[in-house]
Parts: structure tokens; sequence; C-alpha cells
């Protein structure tokens, strides 16, 4: 899910910004500060939106950098268990498949792709038993958010396709053709 959220922290400007106005510089920091963090209690932080306030420069004997008591905006995802992602298969192993999430990646295991019995093809896929349903790198899907672990770096997030309206998007397109049509059926017999 993503959030916004206000925060007011003591900046660390290193001294190569100083030549910057004050303001500028905070920004540039929190840019180079935020860019590809994480935290398990706010998420993963996208980008600084604005900064609203920057206070006093303090110096700290012994260190070179100013501080700057400022108060900004960042826009953060937070994996939440149920949550439906759009993501894109970004690569298909014998165990499963690693989910693009367009800001982390998530892993599905084989036995989640689809309601069938799946197996992993010489060509790098994977391939639904009676149903043919193929997954393969770089195809567009929605899943479901089943599992996080903070455990290790980098948070893990696990997925599920396996529930109506989950699965490639090709999929989905397929089974709302089909209730389509069998909606068409029933309200023929109606008449």
């Amino acid at each position: 899910m993503f959030y916004t959220i206000d925060v007011e922290d003591y900046v660390r400007v290193e001294p190569k910004l100083f030549g910057f106005k004050t303001s500028d510089a905070v920004a540039k920091q929190l840019q180079e500060t935020y860019s590809n963090y994480h935290d398990k209690e706010i998420g993963e932080v996208i980008g600084v939106i604005s900064v609203s306030e920057v206070g006093e420069g303090i110096i700290i004997p012994g260190d070179g950098a100013a501080y700057y008591n400022s108060k900004f905006k960042l826009v953060v995802w937070k994996p939440e268990l149920q949550e439906l992602v759009f993501c894109i298969v970004d690569e298909i192993t014998n165990f499963g498949a690693f989910i693009n999430l367009g800001v982390i990646k998530g892993m599905i295991h084989i036995s989640q792709t689809m309601d069938d019995y799946v197996s992993f093809s010489t060509t790098g896929t994977l391939l639904g038993k009676d149903s043919k349903k193929v997954l393969k790198k770089g195809d567009p899907c929605i899943a479901r958010i089943v599992a996080v672990s903070y455990k290790g770096d980098m948070p893990k997030i696990g997925l599920t396709m396996r529930q109506p309206g989950l699965g490639k998007i090709e999929w989905i397109e397929e089974e709302k053709k089909k209730a389509k049509k069998a909606m068409k059926m029933v309200a023929k017999r109606e008449k």
C-alpha cells in the first residue's frame, strides 16, 4: 500500500553540498539518504515529495557536516497482507517465479501460480498440465500478498495467484469472457 508520511528529523548535510542554497542542499541530501531506503516500520521509500521546513543548522565538533532540523514528506510503499498487486514476472525457476512489484521483488511458489498441476518446462516457463496455461518471463499478472518477512537486509514477499480474479492478465480476461458468455446463456434460457 502506498502512503505519504510526514517526517521531522535532523538532516546531516555533507560538506560537498555547502555551495547550494540551504533548502536545496537539504533536499539533495534527503534524496541521496532515502534512495533505496527501507524500514520495517515505514516500508520502502519511493522518494521525497517535498521539504516544508528547514531550521537553523548546527555543527558538531569533529564532524564536517551541518545538521538541519527539517520537516519533509516521503512517499512509501509498505506491503500489506492480503493486498492485491499488479506485477510482472521477472524470472522463472524450477520452484516458482520471481515477480517484480515495481518497488521490490516478490516470490511465488510453483504451487501458487495456478489451480493446476504445474511443471517447469525446458523452455523456462511454468506449464499447467490440464489447463495448458503458460507463465513466462515478462507476463503481467495480478497477485495477492500472503507473506511478508523482514529477516535479512530486504523484506521477502510471498505471493499467490490461486484465487479467483488473480493470475496472468490474459487468463483473467479469458475467465471474464467465459463468465460473460455463461451469463448470456442463462439469460437466453430464462426468456
